[in-house]
Formats: structure tokens, C-alpha cells, sequence
């Protein structure tokens, strides 16, 4: 018997996580919820780390030190997550054995996972999880990171490093000809020029490879933290960036390989980097996705900025740049170690709340005080015959009250905030050629031919 999947997969994003959510049951809450269950795959990124505060805090973070009460696991599960994203910008911010003891939290409940490891392969490598109608793969992947976050590789003679799944790109900015004699004239009166033919003497450097590249960097104060940019002539002044070529020849491996063992492969990567605004991506980002699909993946679920960004059909395959947040308790976390106060300059004898209130001046500004950064969709993707057959995009919005324990549940948004949300999301995606059709509630149907 020829088996024809048949697979409903709901996709969310940050589910920055720090307490239980599952227990509420309004209405909207509740509805939301429903349609998470009725998928067969439920899919987010874990954005905290349950590991009971175990490890050491890393020396920095990318924001405050994500770190939750194990228990939050549970809830996810509660929900019906049961498919988990775990390369971000925050999985080593306790350090490896703070990786390694949250590792442990989620294999303990039985949950699907990708994006982290022992070592890179591990990282590296899809998870499938079977259900009824078939087999779906996810790799997870981050562009967000500090480079000791990446996992290593391992050797025969030496153990890899437990890290994340890293995405690493290129960057140059183009300049004009005016504006590029000034930058080198910059560089050699404060010395870095001198000091990094110094460097490519002693061995300890090379001169890039693209004789058009002028690279400015300060190679004396590198460890205390390096100024690096590499610079070339063009017409117009202008950002240029294009995925690293071993990391995404090794991502497309493992996307083969999971095409050739599941129905459906799922890319998730978590991404912070923008163009102009926060709302578009950076060039990369688009790059990195189009190729993933060329090479086998069905579905590309992106997340990082914590808003909405556009969504486009590419080659009959969904690319969503941003689901945005799903869970937003980033000013519930617990506790924080000395370098969060460090990092953001605050007394040591401040309590977390103390800490989150100054930062947001009382929740109006950052996060707490723009609309954007509580609205997010869910879209759920229909699999019939194997085949890609229709999309419901519905609209989420997150509480937003007075106080930080009052906000950042999601629930399902209906009438005009639906239709709110969802046109945003339709306005966003017009720029990569897709439209949306919207009901009166704010949900949306792409059917697929």
C-alpha cells in the first residue's frame, strides 16, 4: 500500500517563556489554543532556557540572561507543542552545562528538538517526528549569535563544543570613491593600517582574497573588542550581505538528507539581522531561504525580531522572515545574573521587576511600549497527498496590561485587531509578491494549486 501524507503542521514563533500560561481559559485564549491542538505538528522556538538557573551565566548576553523554572516545559507541552526550535541567540547563555541540563529538561518530556548539540554534527542534524499522516523533518539554525555560542566540531583526538547550529554571513558595505579615500586615510592615521601588514608579517593574518576589498580593522585592541569592516567601491553607498558558503553547503547537506527520509522538511532559523527597518530582513536572510528551498526544504519558519515580517510563496513554498513572538515574558525572567546588571547599568541591590522597570521606563518604551512587539499569526499548513494544499493564517495578538505579568499571553484576535494584524502581515508581504485574502475577522487563506 502506497502511503499519501496527509499532515497539518501550526507554526509560532518566540515562545519566550516564564510561567504557566495554560491555566487560563477565556474565550480567545482558549480558541487559540484549540486550533494549536488541532494540528498534528505544533512547532515553536524555545527562547528560554528550563534549565532550573543550572550552569554558569555566560559573561554576555544578547539582551537579559534567558534562563526559566523547568516547569515551563511542561506547560509548552500542556499547549500541545510538541515540535521545539532551540538554536537562538540565547541557548548558551548559561553556559554549556546550562545548555546541556536544558537539553536533558526536553528530552526528559519526550519532545522533537533540533538546532543544538554535543557538537555541530548534533546540532547540525534534522529531528523527525512521526505522526499519523506522516513523517516531518526541522532543522534549526541561528544568524543571531556570539561565535563562542556555535557548536564544534568534534575530532578523533578531541572532544566538539555543545553549542548551536550556526548560520555565520558576509558582510561588506559599498562605498563611493570620495568616501573610500577618506576611510583610508582614517586607517592609516590611526595606525590600524600599519599594524595589520604587521600582523600578515608575523604570519598571525592574510589580505583578503578580493583585491577590491579594503579591509579596516583595528587589529591591536581585537580581544577588548575589534572595529572589522570590509569596504569596497560602487556606485552608491550600501550594505551588502550573502550567507557564509560552508555553513549553508553544510545546512543544505542535512536539508538533503531529511528530504530523502521525511514528507515534509521544516527550516526554522532565527534571525535578528534587517535591511533598512526591523521589519525587512537583511539580504542574506532571503538568500539563505531561497536556496533551502532549491535543495528540498518545504517550509522555511523564521523568527528573531520579536514582529511581524512579510511572508512570500517561492517556488510554491511558504518563507515566513518573521512569526514574531508567541509567548512574550521577557520581563518575567526570574532572576538575573551580576553581568545582566552589569549590561544594563543597573544597582546591584535592584530586583529583577526594578531592573525591567527602568529599562522600559514604566512599559513605555522598548518593548512594552510599541504595539508592533504584541502582534503575531499562526499559520497552519495543510499537507494532502503529500503535497502542499492550502495555508490558514490566523491572527494573534498578546496581552498587553499594566504590569509585566499582565502581559505576553498570546490569544486569537478577531474583528478589527484581527484584521489589523493580518494587514500588516499582507502589507509586508506584498513586497515579495504575495497577497492575502482577508475575512472580516482577520483570517486568511492561501490555496495552492
Amino acid at each position: 500500500m502506497k502511503e499519501q501524507p496527509n499532515i497539518r503542521i501550526a507554526l509560532t514563533g518566540d515562545s519566550i517563556i516564564a510561567r504557566r500560561i495554560s491555566v487560563h481559559n477565556d474565550e480567545p485564549t482558549t480558541a487559540l489554543y484549540e486550533k494549536l491542538r488541532e494540528a498534528d505538528v505544533r512547532f515553536t522556538n524555545l527562547e528560554v532556557l528550563p534549565n532550573d538557573f543550572k550552569g554558569h551565566p555566560a559573561a554576555r548576553s544578547d539582551g537579559a540572561h534567558f534562563a526559566a523554572h523547568s516547569y515551563v516545559l511542561d506547560d509548552l507541552k500542556e499547549l500541545g507543542f510538541n515540535l521545539l526550535s532551540c538554536a537562538n541567540n540565547h541557548c548558551l547563555d548559561y553556559g554549556v552545562d546550562g545548555l546541556l541540563t536544558t537539553i536533558e529538561e526536553i528530552e526528559k518530556r519526550g519532545f522533537s528538538y533540533a538546532g543544538v548539540g554535543k557538537n555541530l554534527t548534533e546540532a547540525r542534524m534534522p529531528v523527525y517526528h512521526d505522526v499519523p499522516g506522516g513523517t516531518v523533518a526541522m532543522l534549526s539554525a541561528t544568524s543571531t549569535f556570539f561565535i563562542e555560542d556555535q557548536a564544534g566540531e568534534a575530532r578523533s583526538e578531541v572532544q566538539g563544543r555543545p553549542g548551536s547550529n550556526p548560520l555565520k554571513f558576509d558582510v561588506e558595505y559599498q562605498v563611493t570613491e570620495e568616501q573610500m579615500k577618506v576611510i583610508k586615510e582614517v586607517d592609516e592615521q590611526l595606525g590600524f593600517g600599519e599594524h595589520r601588514r604587521e600582523f600578515i608579517r608575523l604570519g598571525f593574518g592574510a589580505p583578503p582574497a578580493d583585491p577590491d576589498i579594503y579591509q579596516f580593522e583595528d587589529s591591536n585592541f581585537r580581544v577588548a573588542g575589534t572595529l572589522a569592516a570590509s569596504f569596497r567601491v560602487g556606485d552608491e553607498p550600501k550594505v551588502i550581505s550573502r550567507p557564509n558558503e560552508k555553513d549553508l553547503n553544510d545546512i543544505i547537506k542535512w536539508v538533503r538528507e531529511a528530504k530523502s527520509r521525511a514528507d515534509v522538511v521544516i527550516m526554522s532559523l532565527h534571525a535578528h539581522e534587517q535591511s533598512i527597518t526591523r521589519e525587512h530582513p537583511a539580504e542574506f536572510i532571503r538568500e539563505f531561504a531561497h536556496r533551502i528551498i532549491d535543495e528540498g526544504a518545504d517550509v522555511v519558519a523564521m523568527h528573531g525580531p520579536h514582529l511581524i515580517r512579510g511572508m512570500e510563496m517561492y517556488k510554491g513554498k511558504p518563507i515566513f522572515y518573521s512569526l514574531a513572538n508567541f509567548i512574550g515574558h521577557n520581563e518575567l525572567v526570574y532572576k538575573l545574573p551580576q553581568d545582566s546588571y552589569n549590561r544594563f547599568k543597573v544597582d546591584a541591590s535592584m530586583t529583577p521587576s526594578e531592573i525591567f522597570h527602568k529599562r522600559s521606563d514604566g512599559g513605555k518604551k522598548g518593548f512594552p511600549g510599541s504595539a508592533l512587539y504584541w502582534q503575531s499569526f499562526m499559520p497552519v499548513c495543510h499537507f494532502k497527498d503529500g503535497k502542499l494544499n492550502e495555508i490558514e493564517i490566523l491572527p494573534v495578538g498578546l496581552t498587553r496590561g499594566d504590569t509585566p505579568h499582565h502581559r505576553g499571553r498570546p490569544y486569537l484576535a478577531t474583528g478589527e485587531q484581527g484584521r489589523e494584524i493580518m494587514k500588516k502581515l499582507d502589507d509586508l508581504s506584498k513586497e515579495f509578491g504575495t497577497d492575502l485574502v482577508i475575512d472580516e475577522d482577520g483570517r486568511a487563506i492561501v490555496k495552492l494549486d
